[in-house]
């Protein structure tokens, strides 16, 4: 456990320091530096229940790539979840959205915390047309599958699968949701959300051509016997990934602050436990003993996109989206572990094929 969370415990001590001495120097009180502190924990704490599926996508794409490339996951990509997403991400919606500068931007975070809220929740349609698509074409892409043969709510499942073998039926079927969402907005928010959404879309279909080009030029090197950069691919993937289901997470933190500096640090000590559970459920080959885990997950993130989307029109609390996600990895974890009973290791491969 140690060996897994060891860099999350001590990341979390350091964040918590910084936080103590930055309330008191701000305030000069004990008691609103103790609040503050609760505050970096609670949004720590909400960073975690709202990314679990996050981990567990993760670990699929995680376990393709070799332990080279899972350290750079861990280390290169938490600094790109943290200064890049934590910090960089709202304050670049702000410098775009009030028309100013990256350093008026930063000023105004902390120094008119207030405006700098207003600023970018008035964002949120850009950001939920954006997070909603590239999450929604993540879990539609892996139940849109021919090839899966495995399936948790068969009935369902089996026919999404079908419709894999169908060019680009996913992505007709999420535009006309985005559509029909559009309809229900004011004419300019309307075409903000219809835009990012495109540039949602987009954004997946080139991080996927990305991957399919470096798995060509691995192969190829393979084929020659030269050195492969294997796992570059589900890096870029995976730090996408990450950015999109992190855009909830930044926005709900306002909830329970609007400081700048206590959002980046609650979001990014949740980051990192996300990353080193991520880790965890690789090591220990979770998603090949509950086989249904995976499945939860991606039925989490189709949620999440629905609930991101839908956000462009009707406020939904971020409770009710972690605890849908929480909902649905529970429930395949039951069914995973109903299942291994139900059928011991030696029957699974039969199990499997029977069903």
């Amino acid at each position: 456990m140690l060996k897994n969370f060891g860099g999350s415990i001590a990341f979390t001590f350091a964040c918590l320091v910084l936080a103590a001495v930055y309330g008191w120097f701000q305030t000069q009180s004990v008691a609103a530096t103790m609040a503050m502190l609760w505050i970096v924990v609670m949004l720590s704490v909400l960073e975690v229940s709202l990314s679990f599926d996050n981990a567990v996508v993760n670990a699929v794409v995680l376990g393709e790539m070799d332990a080279v490339w899972q350290r750079r996951f861990l280390t290169w990509g938490m600094v790109i979840a943290v200064f890049g997403m934590r910090i960089v991400f709202p304050l670049a919606i702000v410098a775009i959205a009030a028309g100013i500068g990256p350093m008026e931007a930063l000023r105004i975070s902390l120094t008119d915390p207030a405006r700098y809220e207003h600023i970018v929740s008035g964002a949120h349609v850009g950001i939920a047309g954006f997070g909603g698509a590239f999450l929604a074409m993540v879990g539609l892409s892996f139940f849109f599958d021919g090839e899966k043969y495995l399936h948790w709510i068969g009935w369902l499942e089996r026919r999404l699968a079908l419709m894999g073998d169908i060019k680009a039926a996913e992505i007709a079927i999420l535009l006309l949701g985005v559509y029909g969402i559009s309809l229900l907005l004011p004419p300019a928010e309307a075409l903000t959300f219809l835009g990012a959404s495109a540039l949602g879309i987009v954004t997946f279909i080139a991080v996927e051509a990305i991957g399919t080009l470096l798995e060509i030029q691995d192969a190829a090197q393979k084929a020659a016997g030269q050195m492969v950069r294997s796992g570059l691919g589900g890096f870029l993937y995976l730090n996408v990934l990450d950015a999109s289901f992190s855009f909830d997470g930044v926005i709900g933190a306002f909830a329970l602050s609007n400081n700048m500096v206590v959002i980046a640090l609650g979001l990014s000590i949740g980051a990192m436990f996300v990353r080193s559970l991520t880790l965890l459920l690789v090591r220990q080959g979770t998603l090949a003993e509950y086989r249904y885990l995976e499945h939860g997950a991606f039925w989490a993130i189709i949620a999440l996109a629905g609930i991101m989307l839908a956000s462009a029109r009707v406020e939904i609390p971020e409770t009710v989206t972690g605890l849908i996600g929480a909902a649905l990895i529970a429930l395949s974890l039951w069914w995973s572990i109903r299942h291994n009973r139900r059928f011991p290791d030696a029957e699974i491969e039969d199990a499997l094929r029977a069903e």
